[in-house]
């Protein structure tokens, strides 16, 4: 039996108030390495996540319109699209809208910023008619302009249909703005609306990430421990990764929350060993579904 199987169940007010950064030096750690946030450094591309990158820089250099990436909730979309800006091309243009929750005119503003312009008067047809100038500017110096849309599922009918006509700033030979949509799987849902049929009709590429795989939160662990300064004194048994894959479907998001929590209750039971109970109990606690033994 593990040595902490029934003291974990009863160490719910112990761990909250531990100071999480101490584990750093019992556990032979430089920085914490699963945080939430997401830190470039970090960073892991599973096969789901390269592929999905693949699409959207193909869309964006094929000039197709419009590329849809949808993914469950802390699959690491966000972490894509930074990801994505920083491979892309000097002569291609980005602008990165983090925040859905805006009116039209709102949205048109924040683009036509987020593109390093100063918005004309704050109407609609001025400020399309400003970005429409702009993408004819950068399509005569040979620029590609990407406008990249984070939690689009949020994003309403109007506002989808207003995006839908940034598909006629076109020449005749290519499309002079490349839109990515990304968000969770009611994106999928909206879009199949007969209203936006038409908005539909013009995505010339989608895809759908999937949760890491068993083998891939073994690699996900290992990477995130080594990125970290791990000096290997942190012994994970393959029993304790089935679990943290268990009880995290393979969500990235997930498996940092899980592994956090399994990391501060080995400072806080001074082991250095992580098996299957512990990593159960650390669930169960972050959970609130912890018991006392």
């Amino acid at each position: 039996m593990s040595p902490h199987a029934g003291r974990v169940l009863g160490c719910h007010g112990l761990t909250r108030g531990a100071p999480q950064n101490m584990y750093l030096d019992f556990l032979g750690l430089k920085e914490k390495p699963f945080t939430i946030t997401a830190d470039p450094a970090f960073v892991f591309l599973s096969k789901k996540h390269r592929e999905a990158l693949s699409h959207m820089i193909y869309g964006i250099r094929e000039r197709k319109g419009f590329v849809e990436i949808t993914g469950e909730v802390g699959t690491g979309k966000t972490t894509l699209c930074k990801m994505l800006l920083r491979q892309l091309e000097p002569t291609t243009k980005t602008a990165l809208i983090l925040h859905s929750n805006l009116s039209e005119l709102q949205l048109l503003q924040t683009i036509v910023q987020d593109f390093g312009l100063n918005p004309m008067r704050p109407t609609r047809v001025n400020l399309f008619n400003q970005l429409n100038q702009f993408l004819l500017e950068q399509a005569a110096v040979g620029h590609n302009i990407v406008l990249v849309l984070d939690e689009a599922q949020n994003l309403s009918l109007r506002l989808l249909e207003q995006i839908r006509m940034l598909s006629n700033f076109e020449t005749d030979k290519e499309k002079l703005i490349q839109v990515i949509l990304v968000g969770q799987p009611q994106l999928r849902a909206k879009l199949a609306q007969p209203a936006l049929e038409q908005l539909r009709q013009r995505i010339g590429v989608r895809y759908h990430i999937t949760p890491l795989d068993l083998d891939e939160v073994a690699t996900y662990i290992g990477h995130r421990l080594k990125i970290a300064g791990s000096n290997g004194s942190l012994d994970w048994t393959s029993e304790s990764i089935d679990e943290v894959y268990r009880c995290s479907k393979g969500i990235p998001r997930l498996i940092n929350l899980i592994c956090d929590r399994t990391l501060l209750a080995c400072y806080v039971f001074r082991v250095k060993r992580v098996d299957r109970e512990l990593v159960k109990r650390s669930y169960q606690e972050l959970e609130g579904r912890v018991l006392e033994g």
